[in-house]
């Protein structure tokens, strides 16, 4: 059933389940060292490639990538090249009240608290406590100084009466994106895995729109290429709240839009969402919307 579903969603359904990754991908933590100190670094000791639609992240090639000098100091995160994207969707300003609603293990808030140069605050939330121990642990590593950090259900974040400027909702998800990784995700496919994710996503999305400031930014992101999960979730809060979608363009990667009709359901606003297929560019597949509220 998953690929016959992958076969309606794209013409090359063939090249999404060959696609294999080599390179791994890191991101460069300039609150500790300048990219080009760190380049030059690790040059002498792994082959690198530099990420075309990122001028801090690196791909690379190196069995012990998370035992070296550089990775325990916080010179640099280890993070899936698809994941820095949300981040640099929102453009997070110096002076930003942030929230990051799901945000354990910190790939993303860590990154955004680097865009910002530890200006501002980003409230880091997570549901759950082991999971915000790893969270604790990588924001301390990175000597990211902005951040507070919640343990709450963020299904009802809306109800601390908290407003943000922004918010990234990188939503729990089924995770098909990362088929690229692991094969054997097609066999564990089920579909009542998407409609009782999609069910969450809908409750945090919802939380979501009630925390955030007029005019403010929501990006909801996943690594899932379920429609349920992506489209349909944006559809659900275009419905409910006075919000719209702002189209996104990001350069030095190739992108498809969102799916425009699924199920019956039309999705007029899909083509100013995107989609990362890891058959274009060797990463993770990824769905990502911007949202402003009116």
């Amino acid at each position: 059933m998953f690929r016959e579903r992958i076969e309606r969603m794209i013409p090359d359904a063939d090249a999404f389940f060959a696609a294999e990754q080599e390179w791994k991908s890191i991101r460069v933590n300039t609150l500790k060292i300048s990219r080009e100190e760190l380049l030059e670094r690790l040059q002498a000791k792994y082959e690198i490639k530099e990420m075309p639609w990122y001028e801090n992240g690196f791909f690379v090639i190196g069995e012990d990538i998370a035992k070296n000098m550089e990775y325990y100091l916080g010179y640099y995160h280890i993070q899936e090249a698809a994941s820095m994207l949300p981040p640099l969707v929102m453009q997070p300003e110096r002076k930003d009240f942030i929230i990051d609603l799901c945000a354990a293990p910190g790939s993303k808030t860590t990154q955004l608290a680097m865009i910002m140069e530890n200006g501002g605050m980003i409230i880091a939330n997570d549901i759950s406590i082991s999971r915000i121990r790893a969270l604790t642990h990588n924001i301390q590593k990175a000597g990211a100084a902005n951040c507070i950090i919640t343990n709450y259900d963020a299904r009802y974040f809306d109800k601390t009466g908290l407003k943000a400027d922004k918010i990234l909702l990188d939503a729990p998800c089924t995770a098909s994106g990362k088929i690229i990784k692991n094969k054997k995700m097609i066999e564990k496919w089920k579909y009542w895995r998407v409609k009782k994710m999609a069910r969450l996503q809908k409750a945090l999305i919802r939380a979501a729109c009630n925390c955030l400031r007029k005019d403010g930014i929501l990006v909801y992101s996943t690594c899932s290429v379920e429609p349920e999960e992506n489209e349909e979730v944006i559809d659900y809060a275009l419905q409910r709240f006075d919000i719209e979608v702002e189209k996104i363009e990001l350069k030095g990667i190739k992108t498809r839009h969102g799916i425009k009709e699924w199920n019956g359901k039309e999705f007029e606003w899909a083509a100013k969402a995107i989609r990362i297929w890891p058959q274009d560019n060797n990463t993770e597949g990824f769905f990502i919307c911007k949202l402003r509220k009116c």
